[in-house]
């Protein structure tokens, strides 16, 4: 199957990747377009492994105020040049990551950060609720392995899929930037803070509500 010069073009756009690197995958791939995007992928998480053991410690700091000051978000990014941290790209991609935080409340930038004793909560009361819906242990520890999947997804920064895209994780955000700049880029830890939370809030309709529970309304 043959392939143009506009369909290595629109791999290019659509994967980020270099323009010798997309003419090579669509060759391999014998002009099959989304095969040659596999391709790509592969090669890419194969390059992104090789980057992970170098050192990031440039970056940004990002902060993101969110519905008139009611949360606020403070993320570190790290990449490794001063170069990269100052470009467009880079600084785009911190502040949709700011943003995603603001938005989905993550408690951990990744799964090896939970607290074990809170992992360890957690799969007990799973345990307790699969049980309760009358399951066999060896179908319980199976549907285990599902819901802590979907625990991660809720409190694990790179598990969470992105609020701009629900098709790519905050972790495929990452390799695809990566992949794209060149250079290792990793969320080193965030802090959120949302008014008043913690906080005993005021209720001013106590009164309406009370009504409403006796049924005098």
């Amino acid at each position: 199957m043959s392939f143009t010069a506009q369909d290595v073009a629109k791999l290019r756009a659509q994967t980020g990747v270099g323009m010798m690197e997309c003419k090579r995958a669509l060759t391999d791939a014998n002009g099959d377009f989304e095969k040659a995007i596999v391709l790509l992928r592969e090669r890419g998480l194969k390059a992104v492994d090789k980057k992970q053991g170098r050192i990031a410690s440039e970056g940004l700091v990002q902060s993101y105020i969110h519905m008139g000051g009611k949360i606020g978000v403070l993320v570190e990014v790290n990449c490794e040049t001063d170069f990269v941290a100052k470009s467009d790209d880079f600084q785009t991609l911190v502040k949709d990551i700011a943003m995603h935080i603001a938005a989905a409340n993550p408690k951990y930038v990744a799964e090896a950060d939970v607290d074990p004793a809170e992992l360890e909560q957690e799969k007990e009361i799973l345990r307790k609720q699969a049980t309760n819906e009358g399951k066999p242990a060896n179908i319980v520890e199976k549907m285990l392995e599902g819901r802590i999947k979907k625990f991660y997804e809720d409190v694990c920064l790179l598990n969470q899929h992105f609020v701009k895209d629900q098709d790519k994780t905050i972790k495929d955000l990452l390799t695809e930037a990566t992949l794209k700049i060149g250079e290792k880029i990793s969320v080193r830890r965030f802090v959120r803070y949302e008014l008043g939370e913690g906080l005993e809030k005021r209720n001013d309709n106590f009164a309406e509500e009370i009504a409403k529970l006796s049924g005098n309304n």
